[in-house]
């Protein structure tokens, strides 16, 4: 276990637009108010297309981390997360998971980590700035090089 006490900045309320896409817009709003680090305690809203990690096919090692992605569309999504700083080249790091509900099959649910989305009307996120410590993503070897959230430098 890796713990460490964090201290709290800036707390906002954001919702993207209709036709952004979320993680674009996530960025863009890291960048125009300086959040270099935080969480998103929860969000929810609808996206018109999404990428969540999912395979249907038999895994060749259970234990690794699935890389593949499934489409859905039309969904509404409750989801939260946390983002980290890439100190290379200065960019945040999102870590988003959603549940969404298929809207046009009988909102039947997909959850599991997001890679990308489309807003379809809105999404409404809480944004909480970490002012302290750094946290980061470095690439963990021995576990398939999973980009762990780390606190203060890496070890």
């Amino acid at each position: 276990m890796r713990a460490h006490e964090l201290t709290m900045g800036r707390t906002f309320g954001v919702t993207f637009d209709h036709g952004e896409d979320f993680f674009d817009a996530l960025s863009a709003f890291c960048r125009e108010h300086g959040v270099r680090q935080g969480y998103i305690p929860s969000f929810i809203g609808a996206f018109a297309e999404v990428d969540i990690v999912g395979a249907c096919e038999k895994l060749e090692d259970p234990d690794a981390p699935v890389w593949a992605k499934t489409y859905v569309t039309n969904v509404e999504a409750f989801g939260a997360g946390t983002i980290a700083h890439d100190p290379e080249t200065g960019d945040i790091l999102p870590h988003v998971h959603v549940s969404a509900g298929l809207k046009t099959h009988s909102a039947d649910g997909r959850t599991s980590h997001l890679l990308g989305a489309k807003v379809q009307f809105l999404s409404e996120l809480f944004i909480v700035e970490v002012a302290a410590p750094t946290m980061s993503r470095p690439r963990n070897p021995a576990l398939y090089h999973v980009p762990l959230l780390t606190f203060g430098t890496p070890e």
